[in-house]
C-alpha cells in the first residue's frame, strides 16, 4: 500500500524550481517529485552494488585493479 508523504517548509524558490521542472517534462508536481524520490531511494543500492563489484575485482586481481579491469568487470556484471 502506498504512503502519504507531506513536506512542510519548502522554500518558494525550491517549490518553483520543482514545479517548472515538472511542467517542462509534462508531469504533475506530485508525479515529478515521486519519480525523483524513487531515484534517490535507489542510490544506496547502486553504491552497494558498485562497492561489491570493486571488492570482487580486487579479489580477482589480488590487489588494486586498474581502471580498465574495473570497467571490464562492471560491463560483465551488466551483461554488456
Amino acid at each position: 500500500m502506498s504512503k502519504v508523504l507531506q513536506i512542510r517548509g519548502v522554500p518558494d524558490e525550491v517549490h518553483d524550481a520543482l514545479a517548472q521542472a515538472a511542467q517542462a517534462q509534462g508531469l504533475s508536481l506530485t508525479k515529478y517529485v515521486l519519480r525523483e524520490l524513487e531515484q534517490l531511494a535507489r542510490r544506496p543500492q547502486v553504491v552497494r552494488d558498485n562497492a561489491a563489484t570493486i571488492r570482487r575485482t580486487q579479489q580477482m586481481v589480488q590487489g588494486q585493479p586498474d581502471r580498465e579491469t574495473i570497467l571490464a568487470v562492471l560491463h560483465e556484471g551488466r551483461g554488456e
